[in-house]
């Protein structure tokens, strides 16, 4: 079990934050405690570049879907980046690949309202 980073940066499109490591039940909480402290804008676009993540399990998932509230919430946007192919697997059975716009990496998510598929 690897434990968890989350690196944030900001840019003028909106947050980015990079997750290295597992998105996991003993770190999942790390996530969702550290959404209060994400200033978002109406029209922001909030980033999750999982390109560095290793695992992510239930937990992980009901992570992301709390960030997606939080955007939502500020009325901001949300896109995931570079998603690992194990947990975009995971993500197209339970159907958040409809919910989430997905990117190859966070500089296209930036840019680049429309998801790729």
């Amino acid at each position: 079990m690897n434990t968890l980073g989350i690196t944030t940066r900001d840019t003028p499109a909106g947050p980015v934050l990079e997750i290295l490591g597992d998105l996991d039940y003993g770190h999942a909480d790390r996530l969702r405690e550290l959404l209060p402290t994400i200033a978002l804008r109406p029209g922001q676009r909030l980033v999750l570049d999982l390109s560095g993540m290793e695992f992510c399990d239930s937990s992980g998932i009901t992570a992301l879907i709390a960030t997606h509230q939080h955007a939502h919430a500020a009325q901001a946007d949300i896109a995931l980046a570079g998603v690992p192919a194990n947990t975009l697997r995971i993500l197209r059975i339970v159907g958040l690949d409809q919910i989430f716009p997905l990117h190859p990496d966070s500089d296209s998510a930036l840019r680049d309202g429309r998801p790729s598929r």
